[in-house]
């Protein structure tokens, strides 16, 4: 369990601020600082940051989970477990994703560093990544089938990240993302 203590807020001119440079930061040096520099150590401390910053949103809201910081992939992870949750999961994980990028802007602030931070609440990823291997196994079956490619609808780029390790992992087939978000999906194709 983590300090109970809410986070800092921020001022609203820094908070308008901030997005903006983590996004622009982001691409550029996400790359360079979380794989050569961040030991695990420093992704672990991010966690911590990130479970802290959550624990706080969970006491504004008021509501209880238990709340494990984790290192795992090498990269950062924040899982909220227990009851009531759901609203904080969102439709199809839209409030999931917006406070993992708050979350993700908490640990920005705290150390100047983009993180890549994976939040998970009420075991929704998980159970999120069972569906979209199936879907991936689907869009799969049916390429193979007819030759056709198939155009998957619109996902996160968690959720295309789950298929497209499900896809490049079957031989004779590949996927590639198209379109600008929120409308960026998959193609799954025999491959070339």
């Amino acid at each position: 369990m983590t300090d109970t203590s809410t986070p800092p807020s921020a001022d609203s001119s820094a908070s308008a601020v901030e997005p903006a440079a983590a996004e622009s930061a982001a691409p550029a040096e996400e790359g360079k600082k979380s794989e050569s520099v961040a030991s695990d150590g420093d992704l672990f401390r991010q966690s911590e940051i990130a479970a802290d910053y959550v624990e706080g949103l969970l006491d504004i809201l008021d509501y209880d989970g238990d709340i494990d910081e984790l290192v795992s992939a090498g990269r950062p992870m924040v899982e909220v477990v227990g009851g009531r949750l759901q609203p904080l999961v969102g439709q199809r994980g839209a409030t999931l994703e917006a406070l993992q990028e708050l979350t993700r802007l908490a640990i920005f602030r705290a150390t100047g560093s983009p993180s890549r931070l994976l939040l998970d609440i009420g075991g929704y990823r998980a159970a999120r990544r069972k569906e979209l291997a199936a879907v991936a196994r689907n869009a799969v079956e049916k390429v193979k089938e007819h030759g056709d490619p198939v155009r998957l609808e619109p996902m996160s780029a968690f959720e295309r990240k789950c298929v497209h390790d499900v896809v490049n992992a079957i031989p004779g087939v590949q996927s590639e993302s198209e379109g600008v978000e929120p409308n960026r999906r998959i193609v799954v194709r025999v491959a070339d």
